[in-house]
């Protein structure tokens, strides 16, 4: 049994890095098709198959023409090109109505836009048919309102990076170039799990002396906004022989091997800890991190016997606490495995005074707005309400105990969490 430890947050946020690190390497790969791919982290380099554009297509509505054929003389108008059909040469004197997208006819060099002509509207299949003719400026550039072949991107050419964070652009651009799968990363699997007799499942009802769990909710969608594929186990109970059989039987009904478990709650100090209690004994270390709320913090390595290891971090139960613990330790460093976007940071003021406990980085939740930043629901850990209506976070350090109104603060912008 190790002692109990004490970390600055930035130790204890470097020791969960390096645990979930060695936890998340070699992932594995899955294929999937594009509208599945969404929100996943490419595993192999991308080239264009094809040219984006395929072909030189019109950008305007107007006369496919060659700039040879300019000048006073009107010029006989032939059948017209749409989008989405081959287009015969054009020959020589000639000009072909065009619609936007569709392909420039070989013996074409530009496109006149329709409203440059004259007259500037298309003739019917009639008039067409009967020797129409149109006339059009004497001068025009070649090229001009023409979208060249592979102007967007060209065959063989670099499309996206293995490691790329897939959204709808990128997505989008694969399906242009005709890409119907893409390899992607398999998902980090995660085992969430909270502790408590006094908690009962969202919708149960409740006993005296009960509450509902929030936490299960609160991290799983957390965790699957950032990239993780999370089974949950509910909540197990506050007795260690009953806990360590469901733990067993929870690692041993995943798919596949978890990559971590998180669990909430049953670390502190009370007589009825049974997280601390039981896997401390398990190759996991418990003690506190300089920080309120989210104090009291575990991590390692669990050796359940009987139980392929797995990395195991153990957050707080008071929701807000979890919470914290989430953003400030776990996020980090999903973000940098993960891909995903760093939470912003911004210089605020203060809209009224803050005082603070020393000796403790404090967590402060409130709301951003143009350049200000309004407290919500002080120091305490249990304020669902106030975190939901919270998108940042401000960090008051160790030393500081008061802040009056109007004085800059940094707000770490977490939106709705995701």
């Amino acid at each position: 049994m190790t002692s109990p430890f004490r970390r600055s947050v930035a130790e204890h946020r470097a020791g969960i890095k390096d645990i979930v690190v060695t936890a998340f390497k070699n992932p594995g790969t899955e294929t999937l098709v594009l509208d599945r791919a969404v929100g996943r982290i490419l595993a192999v380099p991308l080239t264009a198959p094809r040219s984006l554009p395929p072909w030189d297509n019109s950008q305007m509505d107007g006369y496919a023409v060659n700039t040879a054929d300019l000048g006073s003389e009107p010029l006989r108008v032939v059948a017209p090109i749409a989008a989405g059909v081959g287009a015969p040469t054009l020959e020589p004197g000639t000009a072909a109505p065009i619609m936007t997208g569709a392909p420039v006819p070989t013996g074409a060099n530009t496109v006149i836009p329709i409203e440059a002509a004259n007259p500037n509207t298309f003739p019917s299949a009639a008039e067409t048919t009967s020797g129409f003719h149109v006339r059009l400026p004497a001068m025009a550039e070649a090229s001009s309102y023409i979208r060249t072949i592979g102007s967007d991107i060209a065959a063989g050419d670099p499309v996206l990076g293995a490691g790329t964070l897939l959204g709808p652009t990128s997505l989008g651009l694969l399906a242009g170039l005709g890409i119907g799968e893409v390899t992607v990363l398999r998902r980090p699997e995660v085992l969430l799990l909270s502790t408590g007799d006094e908690l009962v499942a969202p919708g149960g009802e409740l006993a005296p002396g009960q509450i509902h769990d929030a936490n299960t909710t609160l991290l799983a969608t957390a965790l699957e906004a950032a990239g993780c594929a999370v089974s949950t186990v509910g909540v197990l109970d506050d007795s260690p022989e009953s806990f360590v059989t469901s733990l067993g039987h929870a690692l041993e009904a995943g798919e596949r091997a978890y990559s971590l478990v998180l669990s909430s709650g049953g670390i502190s100090q009370g007589a009825f800890d049974v997280v601390k209690e039981v896997l401390i004994n398990h190759g996991i270390e418990f003690g506190s991190v300089a920080m309120q709320p989210g104090g009291p913090q575990g991590a390692g390595t669990l050796g359940l016997p009987g139980h392929t290891p797995v990395a195991f971090i153990a957050f707080p139960g008071n929701p807000v606490s979890a919470y914290v613990s989430y953003e400030m330790f776990l996020r980090p460093a999903l973000a940098e495995i993960l891909s995903l976007p760093e939470r912003q940071q911004l210089t605020a003021r203060l809209t009224e005074d803050v005082t603070s406990m020393p000796g403790k980085l404090q967590v402060r939740r409130g709301t951003y707005d143009n350049g200000t930043f309004t407290p919500l629901g002080g120091a305490s850990s249990h304020l669902l309400a106030a975190l939901a209506a919270s998108n940042s976070f401000i960090l008051i350090n160790e030393d500081t105990t008061a802040l009056p109104a109007g004085s800059d603060v940094q707000a770490l912008i977490i939106g709705d969490g995701s």
